[in-house]
């Protein structure tokens, strides 16, 4: 496979920009309309997902360890969509006519077999790994919400108690998905695994987004939301070892954060944890009982509040990472990184401006964290303004 090649052919591919999934998207269904049913209703999300997505795909093509392992992950999410080993053909097709379509004389027969040998690859390792995880979970686990506090007019946090035993490690995302809305939104517990099963959820409804505000807004204790699979290690304790912590979080990005936390606390506190928590105004930290209770009850966790906006200095922002850089090295930690977009982004530019490497830090990603189907959604996790793969 020359990877050097399909880099170069999809580059030129994606540089068509929303022309290249609305060419794929209307081929696929017209050719085979019964895959229509795995997509929205309203398809306007789609449209850089589709891009962002095998783009993802093709930037690792040579890293084959880590795209295999990627690949497993949502060859086994993708069951939840109803996704069969006889779609993936239909999705092929699709892809090698846009493929050809906006290459126009680049594109060779040559070329073509790469890209359907790479497809190929692709679709094997991903039905293989569905396959694999059928005898371990079920595609979905249907899940009843027995605690729901509106914290904030646009926040909730959601206690569900799943049907069945959904097995997660602090730090990763589940799909969420009410059965009045056809789309996944993909969030981060905010606890470590509880003796009774049950999974906390801090849930901001984002403008315009179906599932967010529907568990915002349109939820009560009784109803019923179904969960998928939990996916990503990005935000996992694994890496770091055994090192001390440095945690940066905002918004509703507290709730990785928490689970960390807690997870912490189970192994015994062999580390030392700073936790700075940021939000714009005082009144926007919402689950302050719950930080303040773990940190009075655990003495290797220190907690710092900061409030992003000062109205003596208007327009300028204050981010957790700022104040604790002015209170301290922390260069000797692995640093958690959990918020918008915006925070994220300008927490890991000032940090490695700082001196840190990129193996200390750990963040969710910008942009899209996680894929429904491979041709559906995109990559990382943190977007707040859209309801089919982030997680805030």
């Amino acid at each position: 496979m020359d990877a050097a090649r399909l880099k170069q052919s999809w580059s030129l591919v994606a540089a068509h920009g929303d022309q290249v999934p609305l060419y794929f998207y209307s081929t696929l269904f017209l050719a085979h309309p019964e895959t229509r049913q795995m997509f929205p209703t309203n398809m306007a999300g789609q449209r850089d997902r589709l891009v962002s997505a095998l783009g993802h795909i093709v930037s690792h093509v040579d890293q084959l360890d880590r795209l295999t392992a990627f690949l497993q992950d949502l060859g086994a999410d993708h069951r939840k969509f109803a996704v069969r080993a006889e779609h993936y053909p239909a999705v092929g097709e699709a892809l090698l006519a846009t493929l050809q379509h906006f290459l126009g004389e680049v594109w060779t027969d040559e070329l073509a077999q790469e890209w359907t040998a790479a497809y190929g690859l692709i679709a094997q390792v991903m039905t293989e790994a569905a396959q694999a995880a059928e005898a371990v979970n079920p595609p979905w686990w249907v899940a009843e919400i027995v605690g729901h506090e509106r914290r904030a007019f646009d926040v909730a946090v959601l206690t569900l108690r799943p049907q069945y035993l959904l097995p997660f490690t602090p730090g990763q995302s589940i799909g969420v998905s009410h059965p009045a809305v056809r789309s996944w939104r993909y969030y981060s517990p905010a606890n470590a695994p509880r003796a009774d099963g049950t999974v906390e959820l801090h849930v901001r409804a984002a403008p315009g987004g179906a599932v967010s505000s529907r568990l915002v807004y349109g939820s009560a204790v009784g109803d019923q939301i179904n969960l998928s699979a939990p996916v990503g290690d990005r935000l996992t304790l694994w890496s770091a070892g055994s090192s001390d912590l440095l945690l940066l979080a905002s918004g509703t990005g507290w709730a990785p954060v928490k689970a960390l936390v807690e997870q912490v606390a189970a192994e015994g506190a062999r580390r030392k944890v700073d936790l700075y928590l940021g939000a714009r105004s005082r009144s926007e930290f919402y689950d302050t009982d719950a930080v303040d209770k773990l940190a009075s009850s655990s003495p290797w966790l220190s907690v710092t509040y900061v409030v992003g906006a000062d109205f003596r200095r208007p327009g300028e922002v204050t981010y957790p990472v700022d104040r604790a850089l002015a209170d301290g090295d922390w260069r000797s930690r692995h640093v958690y990184v959990c918020g918008s977009d915006e925070m994220v982004g300008y927490s890991l530019s000032v940090l490695s401006q700082a001196g840190f490497h990129a193996g200390q830090l750990h963040h969710e990603g910008l942009g899209k964290h996680w894929y429904g189907p491979a041709w559906r959604t995109a990559v990382p996790r943190a977007s707040a303004t859209d309801d089919s793969g982030g997680v805030r």
